[in-house]
């Protein structure tokens, strides 16, 4: 039999190891490389490698009861080897799957992060766990190394062979355990960043659904009811030619439905024209819509395209619709119809290919039925109606409207470090809005401006605040007793205790829930003799 030195200068096994361990990625990889390689030289009939883990079976452990600690042990992670008889030796649930640090040469190895070697069994056979087991085997050699990295006792790499051990095969397997170490603690740091990518990864697919779902489409901002069936609406017709009427009051971005139809089409590589029909002069309607030739009119000192030029192949908003005179309306209509126009001085005809998306905050079958609209353009342009509701009727949109506002006008005027507090939103909830999301927007936008130490404050209104019980009881015209007063007011300082846990001061206290001052509210809850409950 050849001497352990022997074999290892022999095996190009061995040679390797050290390259193939260094391009593992994964601890498993590392450990199963590591005691493969070395069971494949001849004279090694076994090596196994224990990691330092937590205690998890110690109720059921074969070493139970020569545990000292039970908070950490040597756990088998990997082991292969040749038996001459019928054992598997790549399993790690035999009876040493664990060690305790300190028990037996093992667990001695991984307490003191020294090397133990029995160089003959022949001579030495007090180290044998199982004689019967070493002499089936013919086992005469046991080197336990500790795999140590910066200081860092990780485990213990070991190996069982068939020929005495020497002073050179133990420098050479404190190289591969030096070796295995750093492979562990690089495989340890590779795992981790692949959770940590993994986790970001599933994070931001997260981010990114939450984000879409909030934001709707695009600019969209809400995960409202209303807010999701507009974006079930654009879905539906944006692939579509048809006419789309936008209805909603002032400020509720009808213009972003507008915009998203548009990108969502087949036409989103033309431009999106946008027409203000309310801003635009009587006289200068037809300009507007379909251009003019130098010298058509006073003033007309070039030629001109017209908007409906200006969309070819696109898409053309036009805003406020209703705010169309009704003489005007039927040159309009004409064009919807027959899809040609004529410049304003000029006889040639030109092809108008544009899709129409029309807006307005009229009721336009009111004014149809008013004579202010025709009847015939009215039906035209709603094909496909789509309603925007104002921002009173999905207050639930409003703390990720605000907060979106907020972020963009922190980073306009550099005013980093403003964040929305509970009473924040709870105050910009209780609004009204009558200029809808226009109005927040300018709202956040002023209160960026003016807010000092890092406080928001809004200017709201506070004509337009619903008072709950009391705004409807003066609705209705209903002038309330004194008492009833009272009794609202208790109602509501209550509720804003409740609401903060009965913290008056500080961001979200009950204070500024109310909008009033610390003291201020001090004072009447001792006129009104509140205390909390159960007296803490």
């Amino acid at each position: 039999m050849p001497s352990l030195d022997e074999g290892m200068s022999l095996s190009t096994g061995l040679r390797d190891l050290l390259l193939d361990v260094g391009q593992q990625r994964t601890l498993d990889a590392v450990m199963a490389t590591v005691v493969r390689r070395l069971a494949q030289q001849e004279v090694v009939a076994l090596a196994r490698l224990w990691l330092i883990r937590p205690g998890d079976i110690c109720t059921n452990c074969p070493m139970r009861a020569e545990c000292p600690d039970r908070s950490q042990c040597l756990h088998l992670a990997a082991s292969a080897g040749r038996s001459h008889g019928n054992e598997d030796w790549q399993r790690v649930d035999g009876a040493f799957r664990r060690f305790p640090l300190g028990v037996r040469k093992v667990g001695k190895i991984g307490a003191s992060g020294e090397c133990l070697a029995v160089l003959n069994a022949a001579e030495d056979s007090t180290w044998i766990a199982d004689p019967d087991w070493a002499r089936r085997e013919g086992i005469l050699g046991f080197e336990g190394q500790p795999l140590i990295f910066k200081g860092e006792i990780l485990g213990v790499l070991a190996i069982f062979t068939r020929a005495p051990l020497t002073q050179h095969c133990l420098d050479w397997l404190r190289m591969v355990a030096d070796l295995t170490a750093a492979s562990i603690a690089n495989a340890r740091a590779f795992e981790v960043i692949e959770r940590l990518r993994a986790q970001l990864e599933m994070e931001n697919e997260y981010l990114r659904s939450e984000v879409s779902e909030a934001r709707a489409f695009g600019d969209l901002i809400g995960g409202s009811a209303a807010i999701r069936t507009i974006s079930q609406q654009i879905e539906l017709v944006a692939p579509t030619e048809a006419n789309v009427l936008i209805l909603g009051e002032s400020g509720t971005g009808k213009e972003l439905v507008a915009q998203e139809i548009h990108r969502r089409s087949q036409r989103h590589g033309r431009p999106l024209v946008r027409v203000n029909c309310a801003s635009v002069p009587r006289d200068l309607y037809e300009s507007e819509f379909f251009g003019h030739v130098r010298g058509a009119f006073t003033g007309a000192v070039r030629d001109r395209a017209g908007r409906f030029e200006l969309a070819h192949g696109g898409t053309l908003f036009l805003d406020e619709v209703g705010e169309i005179p009704l003489e005007l309306q039927s040159k309009l209509l004409r064009v919807l119809q027959e899809g040609t126009y004529e410049r304003i001085g000029e006889e040639r005809t030109r092809d108008a290919d544009a899709r129409i998306i029309a807006a307005t905050n009229r009721d336009l079958k009111a004014e149809v039925d008013a004579g202010r609209f025709r009847q015939d353009l009215y039906f035209r342009l709603n094909v496909f109606p789509i309603e925007v509701p104002p921002l009173r009727k999905r207050r639930e949109d409003i703390p990720l409207l605000a907060g979106e506002f907020l972020r963009r006008a922190a980073g306009r005027f550099n005013r980093p470090g403003l964040e929305l507090s509970h009473g924040n939103v709870l105050a910009l909830q209780a609004y009204d809005w009558p200029g809808n999301v226009r109005e927040l927007m300018n709202v956040l936008e002023r209160a960026v401006i003016t807010s000092q130490r890092g406080a928001l404050r809004f200017d709201l209104p506070t004509a337009t605040r619903p008072r709950r019980g009391l705004s409807a009881a003066t609705e209705r015209g209903t002038v309330l007793p004194h008492d009833e007063i009272k009794r609202l007011e208790r109602e509501n300082i209550l509720a804003a205790l409740a609401q903060s846990d009965w913290r008056i001061h500080g961001p979200d206290g009950a204070a500024e829930l109310l909008g009033m001052r610390p003291t201020t509210l001090a004072s009447r809850l001792k006129r009104m003799k509140l205390t909390r409950p159960g007296g803490r």
